[in-house]
């Protein structure tokens, strides 16, 4: 994706020590980009907060992590999405204090679709985890990329039930990309790998620690529209997730349970502070649909600059094909400008399901908006 000898000061701030995102931040208003730290003075980069401790060790890196990172990325399949490339999460780039640079194994270009995060407890009742593998297929199957942290129970469950509804899942880690934990879910990842990308904001070589899966949650967060909590105890990682999520401005969704099980008492909790009750998975997407909508345009740029770096785009959508429901949308939709009023008396679908089925086929290129909010169909 880049250059070799231009990743090198993105791998250096990656492996400085005492340089988290707030300083990265501050680099990225000082100049520009926070690549450019290579062309500033020691004194220059003092000015900004840069310790010169963390200073030399941007002048001269670990030689053996720098080595391992390199070499990582050479392997097929492997990235590094940066700040300033096409494909970083572009609500991600919109927080406080985004990671410099993002390391990704898979299909880059889907980190730029519209996402929601489901998370929950690792110990899931069997509802809870049926609720996040029905919640993840209907979203995926109305065009939003799941997103969740790769962990045991519900986090695998939402993967799995994207995965099996033909969506694209986005699986955020607390390790580096070489490491795949719980190592149970290695057959899974490999799966993610195949129809979305595993990330890491860690260097290869990092292995468990407990103090990175807040960086993790902040991540998840910050990529999406919105999080759902599918069921979360009152000290669940998954709440920290929810208040991250809220932090940064975006929606909050949870599934309200029974008052007999502990697992439900961290989402009432999330409702009693104002987050959104939800009973369907269609109830989010409505919800979500028309934020989705914002971002559809320069969605779009990036995706047809994908196609022309010869990257598939039929691929990034599997779950549109032979899908019924789809099939009848494109044909309520005409090759004459429609309002979606007419196409959703036409289709007799939901106004939830057609709001975010007409975003996904406006990405895919298989219909046009025009103003006044009418559409037609390009082929």
């Amino acid at each position: 994706m880049r250059d070799p000898d231009e990743r090198y000061p993105w791998l250096a701030l990656v492996l400085a020590p005492g340089l988290g995102p707030r300083r990265v931040a501050r680099l990225k208003e000082a100049f520009e980009s926070p690549a450019h730290w290579v062309e500033q003075s020691d004194s220059t980069l003092e000015a900004c907060g840069i310790s010169p401790k963390t200073i030399r060790a941007l002048r001269k890196p670990d030689e053996a992590r720098m080595h391992q990172c390199q070499a990582w990325l050479e392997a097929d399949n492997h990235h590094l999405v940066t700040l300033d490339d096409e494909f970083y999460p572009p609500l991600l780039r919109r927080i406080d204090d985004p990671p410099a640079a993002l390391f990704v194994v898979g299909r880059p270009e889907h980190l730029v679709r519209p996402q929601v995060a489901i998370v929950g407890s690792r110990n899931a009742t069997p509802g809870g985890l049926d609720h996040a593998h029905s919640f993840a297929a209907t979203l995926a199957r109305a065009g939003f990329v799941v997103t969740s942290g790769l962990a045991a129970g519900a986090d695998a469950k939402a993967h799995e039930g994207c995965l099996e509804a033909g969506g694209i899942t986005l699986a955020v880690t607390g390790t580096g990309p070489d490491r795949i934990y719980p190592a149970r879910n290695k057959a899974l990842a490999h799966r993610i790998i195949n129809q979305g990308a595993l990330i890491s904001p860690f260097p290869p070589g990092t292995d468990v620690r407990q103090g990175n899966f807040p960086a993790r949650n902040r991540i998840i967060s910050g990529m999406s529209l919105g999080t759902l909590v599918v069921e979360a105890g009152t000290r669940s990682g998954s709440l920290i997730t929810a208040r991250l999520a809220n932090e940064q401005g975006r929606e909050v969704f949870a599934i309200p349970g029974s008052v007999q099980n502990p697992l439900a008492r961290g989402c009432h909790r999330l409702i009693r502070e104002g987050a959104k009750l939800v009973e369907t998975a269609e109830e989010v997407v409505e919800e979500l649909a028309p934020m989705a909508g914002e971002l559809a345009s320069s969605i779009q740029a990036l995706l047809e600059q994908s196609a022309e770096s010869g990257l598939d785009k039929a691929d990034q959508s599997p779950h549109m094909d032979n899908d019924p429901e789809y099939e009848k949308l494109l044909e309520a939709i005409g090759f004459e400008p429609a309002p979606v009023d007419e196409i959703i008396r036409r289709s007799e679908l939901t106004t939830a399901a057609v709001s975010s089925m007409l975003l996904t086929m406006e990405l895919d290129g298989r219909v046009v908006a025009h103003p006044g909010g009418r559409y037609s169909r390009t082929r």
